[in-house]
């Protein structure tokens, strides 16, 4: 791997411009909110949309496989690390945050939690539901993400994506498909910006709805590292709550452990593995369909290979 990672990473040397961020053997458990996971083969932060369609190209044409990271929230790296790319968006280029009317203009990789205090500031409501959630834009959108009975394309009005052709083109939030916790048009593009509407109001009345929602946040979330949610909400419980009618809180696979404050968390106490996770996840699974006939579908994404 170390081998493969070296020539990768030279070979994209000489493609990018001075200013991108280009390290190859990456561990991933340092970029992701659970801490678990391998090592990516090359891990770049381009500099510009222009370094990032080149990037795009080359791997395509060179058939090599690539992945978007965010924030690291909501995904588990399996331990055997991820062959190929992982492209950040973390350089200013891609995190800018601009308002203009009513109206944010948010770089694919800036931060949620950045453009709910940017918003809470100007007196723009609406956007309050975004600063607990431990990821970026262009995450987000990929996931719809949400939180306190809201979901971002609840606020979205347009959408810059690249393609891996490298060409770049807008779209309408109502074009982008999105459903409960994913996005069609974002499983093979990348986020570059998005428009996210809000509306005026006092700061006052902001800051009290925030103060709201952290204070719901923690009473019922765990404070140790975790990816979010594990399992998307079926149809007939809420996942946690199924999960705690199961008996399987505090249940432990090494140093991985299914929340005793919510059972939909599994959070690392010191020293997890991926593979740990994976275990509590297949646990919580085969439980489910035994007992009470429900299959869960995990929510949170799972990448690389096995260790």
């Amino acid at each position: 791997m170390v081998e493969g990672a070296a020539r990768l990473t030279e070979e994209l040397s000489r493609l990018m411009s001075a200013d991108t961020v280009l390290r190859r053997d990456e561990p991933m458990d340092q970029r992701t909110t659970l801490r678990v996971g391998g090592r990516a083969d090359a891990y770049v932060e381009p500099a510009t949309e222009a370094d990032l369609a080149v990037l795009v190209r080359w791997c395509r044409a060179r058939r090599v496989p690539s992945f978007v990271l965010g924030r690291g929230s909501n995904l588990l790296v399996r331990d055997g690390g991820i062959r190929g790319v992982v492209i950040s968006l973390a350089q200013p280029a891609f995190t800018d945050v601009r308002l203009v009317g009513e109206r944010w203009w948010c770089g694919g990789g800036a931060k949620l939690k950045a453009v709910a205090m940017e918003a809470r500031r100007a007196g723009v409501a609406g956007l309050e539901f975004l600063e607990g959630i431990p990821g970026s834009v262009g995450g987000a959108l990929r996931m719809n993400a949400g939180a306190m009975g809201c979901w971002i394309f609840g606020v979205v009005e347009q959408v810059r994506v690249m393609d891996e052709l490298g060409e770049v083109v807008e779209l309408s939030g109502a074009a982008m498909n999105a459903e409960y916790r994913g996005c069609d048009q974002l499983r093979t593009r990348i986020a570059l910006q998005a428009v996210l509407r809000g509306r005026s109001s006092s700061r006052s009345e902001i800051e009290l709805r925030t103060q709201e929602y952290n204070a719901k946040r923690w009473q019922s979330q765990p404070a140790a590292p975790s990816a979010g949610c594990v399992f998307k909400n079926p149809p007939a419980i809420p996942a946690g709550k199924l999960v705690d009618e199961l008996g399987l809180k505090g249940t432990r696979v090494g140093g991985a452990v299914i929340s005793k404050v919510h059972g939909n968390f599994i959070v690392n106490e010191g020293g997890a593995k991926a593979g740990d996770v994976l275990r509590l996840i297949e646990l919580v699974r085969e439980r489910a369909m035994a007992d009470r006939g429900i299959e869960l579908e995990p929510e949170l994404e799972i990448v690389g290979e096995m260790g």
